[in-house]
């Protein structure tokens, strides 16, 4: 094999592997990534992931599929980014066109319940395990611990996520010049979006790529943002039943991957394959670019002193919005004995056997669930 091929195999192997197991939304998928590339494979060190999470939190898109591709970029170029991004994608779309196929065939769901019973509790589990992880090492002065507790407290409350995350920033920011009399500020361009020319045809539909594409383009937050997103631009335009969005949501809950994955389902419901197609490929195509634009200008923030206070600021804040997350998540997910049995479990296989593939936790966490499903009826 080609030396320079290598990165690209490995990659994809990675990617490929994290889509299909991916389970819990963005917040595990970015612990997943930090258990593999950072404390197995030793890529990168924990600040400088970090330092990608924090970049992702800042522009628009699904922050653990641009984290992919930064990973992707930071190992072999726009190559290993179009690598990372789509085998990391392309489980969740298929898993996703299958269950839009049979909706849309049968016109109702299959029963997954007791299977994703247990998989929440343990996911959370895994987050919180990796939080912890890396806040001990984002945590490097007092002034970094208030801004995450109060990053953390407004999270809870309910305040917009990149007001959070450009706050915290900024307060950082201005914490180190206040402290310090000398001050350097790299200038860096700043991320451009391009601009597609379209030219109608009959089999792909360019009215759902185009949707999708502005709502990849400028969509911050997690998945419920992303369905607000959607009731506005197809529910309330009749394009789409209040149902069927109801049945996305559902989707993209408990299929691995990214969430984004559920303009597949929708764009089915709408077009047919050649709009899941549309669909999939307007709501990620912008993260690509973003990412392509955006990456290589991180080592230059680092170099500047108050760049660098600023993204200290963004990681310790991007931790406190996880693990407020996590609180959120919990008040839905570990409801009874046998999730909270299910959430300790996890955590303690976590936290003691830093090793294992966190595959496993989820594996266990969902059969674990589905035996005191089904001993213990709800």
């Amino acid at each position: 094999m080609e030396p320079e091929q290598k990165p690209l195999k490995d990659l994809a192997k990675l990617f490929f592997k994290l889509g299909c197991i991916g389970f819990g939304g963005p917040a595990v998928h970015i612990a997943m990534m930090e258990d593999e590339v950072v404390r197995k494979r030793k890529w990168f060190s924990s600040e400088y992931f970090l330092d990608m999470v924090s970049a992702t939190n800042l522009i628009p898109g699904p922050n653990s599929t641009e984290m992919t591709m930064h990973i992707g970029h930071e190992r072999a170029g726009w190559r290993g980014l179009l690598v990372a991004g789509l085998c990391f994608i392309f489980p969740a779309v298929m898993i996703t066109a299958v269950f839009a196929w049979a909706h849309q065939q049968y016109g109702k769901l299959p029963q997954v319940t007791p299977f994703i019973y247990g998989i929440k509790p343990a996911v959370i589990s895994i987050i919180v395990s990796t939080m912890i992880s890396l806040g001990k090492k984002a945590l490097k002065t007092v002034e970094l611990g208030v801004i995450g507790i109060i990053a953390a407290g407004l999270a809870i409350y309910g305040f917009n996520e990149i007001y959070i995350l450009f706050g915290g920033g900024l307060i950082g920011a201005l914490i180190y010049m206040a402290k310090s009399t000398r001050q350097s500020l790299n200038s860096f361009a700043p991320v451009a979006l391009l601009q597609i020319g379209m030219t109608w045809t009959d089999k792909f539909d360019w009215r759902l790529f185009a949707i999708f594409l502005k709502i990849g383009a400028i969509l911050y937050g997690s998945g419920y943002v992303l369905f607000a997103f959607l009731d506005t631009e197809l529910v309330k335009t009749g394009l789409l039943s209040k149902q069927e969005l109801v049945d996305a949501i559902a989707v993209g809950q408990l299929t691995p991957g990214p969430v984004f994955s559920s303009a597949t389902f929708i764009g089915w419901q709408i077009g047919g394959l050649p709009g899941a197609i549309a669909a999939t490929i307007g709501i990620f195509l912008p993260s690509f670019l973003f990412v392509f634009f955006l990456n290589p200008l991180l080592p230059k923030l680092r170099k500047s002193k108050v760049m660098s206070a600023f993204l200290d600021s963004v990681n310790v804040v991007s931790i406190a919005v996880i693990l407020a997350i996590c609180i959120e998540m919990g008040q839905t997910s570990i409801t009874d004995w046998r999730t909270t049995v299910i959430a300790i479990a996890s955590f303690a296989v976590t936290s003691w056997f830093k090793k294992i593939n966190s595959a496993f936790i989820i594996a266990g966490g969902s059969i674990l669930g589905y035996l005191l499903w089904v001993t213990f009826p709800i």
